[in-house]
């Protein structure tokens, strides 16, 4: 695995916490709303080895919207922030084993 796709695969995992806040920061925003229909994501493996979130409503069968989960957006916050936070560290080694490699080879 070469440091450049490693570095994408992070920079896919931060890109798919991102869209986890989004979810869940409409879900509290909204959860006094009438009729509002949470929103969900879910995650899924890519072929090149990263992540993607993607956004869907809950299913709204009784047609008056469906209930707020505060308790579980917060805890979605909470795991969202710590992942993004160790996707950034392994994009961040990274680029600085970029920088020793371009260093090595000016070197030369």
């Amino acid at each position: 695995m070469s440091i450049s796709s490693i570095m994408a695969i992070s920079q896919s995992g931060m890109q798919a916490q991102t869209r986890r806040v989004e979810a869940a920061a409409s879900n509290i925003a909204n959860a006094l709303t009438p009729d509002y229909t949470r929103l969900n994501a879910s995650l899924s493996s890519t072929a090149n080895g990263g992540v993607e979130a993607r956004l869907a409503r809950d299913a709204d069968t009784s047609g008056g919207g469906s209930q707020p989960d505060l308790l579980s957006d917060m805890t979605t916050l909470m795991t969202a922030e710590s992942t993004f936070k160790a996707n950034a560290a392994v994009f961040e080694t990274g680029a600085d084993m970029w920088e020793l490699l371009s260093t090595i080879v000016k070197d030369d």
